[in-house]
């Protein structure tokens, strides 16, 4: 199978783990949220990467000692798509947290709507402005619990 096969399956599951994150949260599903978005789909996409490092990672040159050396080890495409392919489990994790923890903290749900597409297109920076949101809304969680 080649990188490009690989690359367009991965996208496709974290597409569709992306879809069932939004499905949870529309129909208020925690077993989509938390077990098929947050761990299943995430864990499968672990996999492909564990396969892919263990498979092609000493293929490629380069290292983690310099950008010119990370640069260079992007170059092999197998390894670059290890890399895609961590990005796809970690944001599609982070993004199900996300939107659990938003229920939990009773955070508005529309708090979402900006939250996830940021953390799907650039997942720390989705990250952080949930921390902002959750700092924003911390008054309002802890007065609705008393």
């Amino acid at each position: 199978m080649t990188a490009d096969t690989l690359f367009e399956l991965a996208n496709f599951t974290a597409l569709g783990g992306w879809l069932i994150l939004a499905a949870a949260i529309i129909f208020r599903r925690s077993f989509w949220r938390d077990t098929i978005a947050g761990l299943g789909i995430p864990l499968v996409l672990s996999v492909l990467y564990t396969g892919l490092i263990v498979f092609f990672f000493g293929q490629s040159e380069g290292g983690f000692d310099s950008l010119a050396n990370v640069q260079k080890l992007f170059t092999y495409p197998f390894v670059a798509l290890a890399g895609w392919v961590h990005y796809l489990a970690f944001d599609l994790f982070i993004g199900a947290w996300i939107a659990k923890d938003v229920m939990q903290r009773a955070i508005p749900r529309w708090t979402l709507i900006a939250l996830l597409p940021l953390t799907f297109m650039f997942g720390p920076a989705g990250l952080l402005a949930y921390w902002f949101t959750q700092l924003a809304f911390r008054p309002v969680a802890i007065a609705s619990q008393s």
